[in-house]
């Protein structure tokens, strides 16, 4: 057994129940979004590599053709495992010895049954699926052999995901940082060894990537496993507590399904932009890449809230959920007005590092000047959907985002924007669903009462004037 006195000072002097809401969010937040920061750096640097070395059809495969499959086949688990995130970060803030330990042994359980499962899926099912996706000839080779290599190094991508969620869920967040840093030097290093010295392609490439997950998922597991505290791993305790399964799955699961609605619809935009040809799939890709700059930065702010939103939750610190709420908003608006205005001042020179091609420049500066603007609209969703989900309530977010983005976006996508052929026309999708979508949030937000709801679910006081 843990001694009962080592959580309990743990939890006393936790500055995201006791600190300045706004600097302890961006205390939690920086590290997150470094840590994002540098897996975007080394999935890009796969993407750099393959796109000057080896063409543009291994640039459109490595990202384009695979990118929106991977976040598909994966995103389903990483949604289902967040409900072990909101509730260790509840039993942490509300001082649960007992639960927070086996809480972590049932998502430990989770991360290795469940990378067991998509590296067989992944590596059997995906050669098909692109077919479907409408992948061009010329890139499906290059896709085929990144993906099946990729599904192949499954199971430490989930270690490290699930280990590093563990983390942030008890106020840490460095340390998920500084393990990315390593993870991306290793991948960055084996791009050039693989790629450019033995001539491996896009093999090379996700070799790199799989063996740079694999030092994360190292590191995140000596971390967990030399804890003195009651998050500690010790592998002999690893099973399904299957009360606490229950618990992960009634709040993951609407999560991972969001995910994967979600990014069904963005498969089906990827089929529609397969159609256009490789130069568009191209620029496609490379416009991905610079717009992973905003979402890791939006993401990390919806990580930020949520750990935010649960620890005090356990704690009964409402008056602090909320306010955090408002402080993270504010924030996020603002980051997101800096980034799309660089992005659209020095975006033809971050093109360059991806392409040299003219042609994959120029469609990637129309895609670009139509999405960035429309950024803001976007905010609330990720904010609102965070802090609702940091207190257990998981449906309700899950059914606004597959009806006003998911659904109404296969709707844009597959019966309006084929009667007008344009790759623009269809791209609108994105800001026509983001605003739809975060009206709706803000009204629940306001008026759902979904505040009282989950602490009558928890067992917990009734917060006074909560919506």
């Amino acid at each position: 057994m843990f001694k009962k006195r080592r959580i309990v000072e743990t939890a006393a002097g936790n500055s995201i129940i006791d600190g300045v809401i706004w600097k302890q969010l961006l205390i939690f937040f920086f590290p997150i979004l470094l840590g994002t920061f540098f897996q975007q750096l080394y999935n890009t640097a796969d993407a750099i590599i393959v796109g000057k070395y080896v063409g543009k059809e291994a640039l459109a495969a490595v990202g384009g053709a695979t990118g929106n499959l991977i976040n598909l086949i994966v995103g389903f688990f990483v949604g289902l495992s967040s409900g072990a995130t909101v509730i260790i970060s509840q039993f942490f803030g509300g001082r649960r010895e007992r639960e927070v330990s086996q809480a972590v042994h049932t998502a430990a359980a989770l991360s290795l049954a469940g990378g067991l499962v998509l590296s067989v899926l992944g590596i059997v099912l995906s050669p098909t699926l692109l077919r479907w996706m409408g992948t061009p000839e010329d890139v499906m080779g290059h896709a085929v052999t990144y993906i099946r290599i990729y599904f192949a190094g499954m199971i430490p991508n989930l270690i490290y995901n699930i280990g590093s969620g563990v983390l942030r869920a008890v106020g840490d967040s460095r340390r998920p940082l500084y393990f990315l840093v390593c993870a991306c030097m290793v991948n960055i290093l084996l791009d050039v060894l693989l790629v450019l010295g033995l001539e491996m392609g896009v093999a090379g490439a996700a070799l790199a990537t799989v063996f740079s997950q694999a030092v994360s998922a190292m590191l995140v597991v000596l971390t967990l496993a030399r804890s003195n505290y009651a998050y500690r791993l010790e592998v002999r305790k690893i099973r399904f507590h299957m009360d606490l399964l229950g618990r992960i799955v009634r709040i993951g699961l609407p999560a991972g399904l969001q995910s994967v609605m979600y990014s069904l619809s963005n498969v089906i935009i990827q089929t529609s932009v397969n159609s256009f040809g490789t130069d568009i799939l191209a620029a496609w890709t490379a416009y991905g890449k610079l717009d992973g700059l905003y979402w890791m930065t939006v993401n990390a702010f919806g990580v930020a809230i949520t750990t935010f939103v649960g620890q005090n939750f356990g704690a009964q610190r409402y008056d602090r959920v909320k306010k955090s709420v408002r402080a993270c908003l504010g924030m996020t608006a603002l980051a997101t007005a800096v980034i799309s205005a660089v992005l659209l001042l020095f975006g033809e020179t971050l093109y360059r590092l991806f392409s040299d091609d003219s042609e994959v420049i120029r469609l990637g500066l129309v895609i670009l000047r139509l999405l960035v603007p429309t950024y803001l609209t976007y905010i609330c969703i990720e904010i609102l959907s965070g802090a609702v989900r940091g207190a257990g309530d998981s449906l309700i977010p899950t059914l606004i985002t597959l009806c006003g983005v998911c659904l109404l976006r296969m709707v844009w996508v597959m019966g309006i924007a084929p009667a007008h052929n344009s790759i623009t026309f269809m791209l609108l999708s994105y800001p026509i669903t983001w605003s739809i979508t975060s009206l709706l949030f803000i009204g629940y937000y306001l008026k759902g009462g979904w505040l009282k709801r989950c602490t009558r679910k928890a067992g917990l006081a009734a917060p006074e004037n909560a919506g």
